[in-house]
C-alpha cells in the first residue's frame, strides 16, 4: 500500500458519516455520565462531540496514515474468515498489537499503538483542565485499545456479512 493510498484511506474514514455518528454517540454517553468535565446542556454536548471527533481524527491520521507511512506498516484490518471461532477470535484480538508490514510480514503494530498514544496526548490540549495529565492519557489509551479490540471482533464476525462484495474488488 503506497503512502498516497494510506492518506487517502485515512481521509476517507475521517469524513465518513459513521465517524461523525460515532463521535455524536460517544458524546451522548459522556453527556449522560457528565464526563469529561465540560459544562452541561447543548454547549457541553457540542464540546464533547468536537473533542470526540478531533480525537478520532488525530488518531486516524497519525495511526492510520502518518505512522504507517513512516514505519512501512499496513493500517488495514485483514479479515481471516475461515478457521475455528477460537482462531478467528485470536486473530481479531491480535490486530491492535500485530499488523502486516509493507513487506507482507507480520510485525508489532507500532502505528496503531503510537497513534492512540499520540492522539490521547494531544487531547490534553482541548480537554478540561481537570481531565488532563499523564494518567488521563493512559486511561484514554486503555479505552482506545479496548475499542480497537471490539472493532476487530466486529469486523471479523459481523461486518463481512455486509461487505462481502468489497472482497471481490481487491
Amino acid at each position: 500500500m503506497t503512502t498516497k493510498l494510506k492518506f487517502k484511506m485515512a481521509l476517507r474514514v475521517s469524513v465518513d458519516p459513521v465517524t461523525f455518528a460515532g463521535a455524536a454517540f460517544m458524546a451522548g454517553i459522556e453527556q449522560a455520565a457528565s464526563t469529561p468535565n465540560y459544562v452541561e446542556g447543548a454547549k457541553g454536548y457540542g464540546q464533547r462531540v468536537g473533542a470526540n471527533y478531533t480525537g478520532g481524527f488525530t488518531d486516524i491520521m497519525i495511526g492510520g496514515a502518518i505512522l504507517p507511512s513512516v514505519l512501512h506498516q499496513d493500517p488495514r484490518y485483514y479479515y481471516q474468515g475461515t478457521g475455528t471461532i477460537k482462531s478467528r477470535t485470536l486473530h481479531a484480538l491480535s490486530n491492535p498489537f500485530v499488523c502486516k508490514g509493507d513487506n507482507g510480514r507480520r510485525q508489532p503494530n507500532y502505528s496503531s499503538i503510537g497513534g492512540d498514544l499520540a492522539s490521547d496526548a494531544i487531547s490534553n490540549i482541548y480537554c478540561p483542565a481537570s481531565n488532563r495529565g499523564v494518567g488521563h492519557t493512559f486511561e484514554s489509551f486503555s479505552i482506545d485499545t479496548s475499542e480497537r479490540l471490539v472493532r476487530s471482533l466486529v469486523q471479523e464476525f459481523v461486518l463481512h456479512k455486509f461487505t462481502h462484495k468489497a472482497k471481490d474488488k481487491d
